[in-house]
């Protein structure tokens, strides 16, 4: 609860003295300023709405006034929470340059670590040793985890990050099959869904997309000697970043951050994981237009791609848009790689600050 006037926690006044015959002399008094609220600028224009989180406006200087003494706030007064879902084998330490900016931007985001990732990732001793056989047998902690555990996870973070105003869901990559299935059970929990370069299935399975023309210039199939295990026996996706062939190196770099210095990309590599999901969705969870359909959504392109082309991108955004021809997607571009937002984030962070 916050303290201020009118609660149980301001503290008192001390009591005025009794008055005497003896003239005293009042030291001047000092006008107490309120602190500055934080977030408040510029008017927006009324009518630049599409593509926002929107509000009644007055509603949060009307709330703060109304709710003070209650200590809360009202939930649609309050500025969106961005909750940002990462792709396979990564983790929320890649967000970190987007939530930099979007908070010199004046903005809240939360990164979020898919169960088996982030420092629950399990990391075999293998790994760090490049101990090639070993490494292929290491027990994965991902074994039997799957797509509804990531839900189950995405709602109680959900549930939390609502309580304090609208949710903006962001994802990329493979972490739009999680924003899909949570949208298609949970949309109460959510108030704008966007897609970054990400898997938007409406029509097809991951597998299946992976089939279509429009995934003809992905050049993943190159990168596949990065594999460490044998995934039906393992259980888990497994990938070796810490590969030292030169050969896969240019292959990951051309699929990861074509656009970016040999020296980022090394560093984007070191912050991915080895282990991943063999769970990436089936048809019963692809979007749903009575559920997912009824949010607003955006896709935000990414042009020089070349793990999800942008062909496929456009595609996704066609399917979804004639699923649900009353409510289309709010479409925005970006000229970068795969990761390429994630390492010099401004434009994203402009996008999204957009949105809010």
């Amino acid at each position: 609860m916050r303290v201020g006037r009118g609660t149980p926690y301001a503290p008192a006044r001390p009591p005025r003295a009794a008055a005497t015959r003896t003239t005293q002399r009042r030291e001047p008094r000092t006008p107490t300023r309120r602190p500055r609220e934080i977030g408040t600028g510029a008017p927006r224009d009324p009518g630049a709405t599409r593509g926002r989180v929107q509000r009644v406006p007055g509603a949060a200087t009307a709330a703060r006034s109304t709710d003070r003494d209650a200590g809360r706030c009202d939930n649609a007064s309050m500025t969106p929470t961005f909750v940002l879902i990462h792709g396979s084998n990564a983790n929320s330490f890649s967000w970190a340059p987007l939530q930099r900016e979007l908070a010199l931007l004046g903005h809240r985001s939360l990164a979020v670590d898919l169960p088996g990732h982030g420092f629950e990732a399990g990391v075999p001793s293998a790994y760090q040793t490049q101990d090639a056989a070993e490494l292929a047998e290491a027990t994965s902690n991902l074994v039997g985890v799957g797509l509804q555990a990531n839900v189950d996870h995405m709602v109680s973070i959900l549930k939390r990050a609502k309580e304090h105003g609208p949710v903006i869901a962001v994802a990329h990559s493979r972490g739009g099959v999680t924003l899909t299935a949570v949208a298609n059970r949970h949309p109460e929990l959510i108030d704008r869904l966007v897609y970054v370069s990400a898997w938007c299935c409406v029509d097809h399975t991951p597998g299946e997309y992976m089939q279509l023309p429009e995934a003809a210039a992905c050049v993943l199939d190159q990168v596949a000697g990065v594999a460490a295990a044998n995934p039906g026996r393992l259980g888990a996706v497994r990938m070796n970043w810490r590969t030292a062939d030169p050969v896969l190196l240019a292959a990951l770099k051309e699929a990861l951050l074509a656009d970016g210095g040999d020296d980022e990309f090394r560093v984007f590599l070191s912050t991915l994981t080895p282990d991943e999901s063999l769970d990436a969705g089936g048809p019963g969870d692809r979007a749903d237009a009575a559920t997912w359909g009824r949010l607003p959504r955006s896709y935000i392109r990414i042009t020089k791609d070349t793990s999800i082309p942008v062909e496929l991108q456009d595609r996704f955004i066609k399917e979804a848009d004639a699923l649900t021809p009353g409510n289309t997607f709010d479409v925005h571009t970006i000229e970068t790689s795969h990761v390429g937002f994630l390492v010099r984030p401004e434009k994203a962070a402009a996008i999204l600050a957009g949105m809010a």
